[in-house]
């Protein structure tokens, strides 16, 4: 079911702070260690710590490469009222041939940065939007290459269209009203996009999960992961994530079975 080849692109989101960049650190880190070839698109413009949990320098916003935010939205702004397709990639990239200075790369890992917000009142995140849309879509798979998208919190992403290139959708849900409430819509978003959904429950256990499953069906939820102490604190200093966690291996097993199908 992957797109280009037999590789596949899967997409994470949740509500902020629900550990989206967390687990994508981790899911990546567990598919490398398998042999995979992993390309981490990072699409949240406020999180400057993901780079950091992968154990990889962050490389230049793929805005710059477009030449910065002010063409971008002057692209879009041409393109739009006359009913065009804007269309930013004149070729197709494969993960190795990504333009250097525009992804950190270390063993199987590779890191993107659609663009973060660096200035006090340089604008909204729309061109971000647009981009990473169409940057997921251009990327070319091999039979063992992944890509795994952190997405920013809520879901705006989807009324930009960004999983329009994904082959599957993860929601993490914490234990919270709001992620529970969240999680309805976005399953509603994701059948009106013609996505498979699955969800990853997160610091969720004892009654905390039992409520959560009340609301969410049982057979899509992947894996549940409890708080590991180590990967909390190499969190919180800003280390990279080296120790393995079974729960998340569990989710590398799943894409893998998945990107086979």
């Amino acid at each position: 079911m992957g797109s280009g080849g037999d590789g596949l692109k899967a997409l994470l989101c949740g509500k902020g702070g629900c550990g989206k960049s967390t687990l994508t650190a981790l899911i990546a880190r567990s598919l490398s260690d398998r042999g995979c070839k992993v390309l981490v698109i990072d699409n949240d413009e406020s999180n400057f710590g993901l780079h950091r949990q992968l154990g990889l320098e962050l490389p230049d916003d793929l805005l710059n490469f477009m030449g910065g935010k002010k063409d971008l939205i002057g692209k879009m702004m041409e393109a739009f009222p006359k009913g065009e397709k804007l269309t930013l990639f004149d070729q197709k990239w494969e993960i190795p041939t990504i333009p250097q200075g525009y992804v950190s790369r270390k063993d199987n890992l590779s890191l993107m940065a659609v663009g973060k917000i660096h200035e006090f009142g340089e604008g909204c995140a729309c061109p971000m939007g647009a981009l990473a849309k169409q940057l997921i879509q251009n990327i070319d798979l091999g039979d063992d290459d992944f890509v795994l998208v952190d997405t920013e919190a809520g879901i705006e992403h989807f009324g930009r269209g960004v999983e329009e290139g994904c082959d599957v959708l993860f929601m993490v849900v914490d234990p919270s009203y709001e992620s529970i409430r969240l999680s309805e819509k976005i399953s509603e978003l994701a059948a009106k996009a013609g996505k498979q959904l699955y969800y990853i429950l997160n610091r969720a256990e004892g009654a905390g999960r039992e409520i959560l499953c009340c609301g969410i069906s049982e057979d899509r939820i992947i894996s549940t992961v409890p708080i590991h102490e180590s990967i909390f604190k190499a969190g919180l200093m800003g280390d990279e994530f080296l120790t393995s966690v079974p729960e998340v291996d569990v989710i590398a097993d799943f894409l893998i079975e998945l990107r086979s199908k």
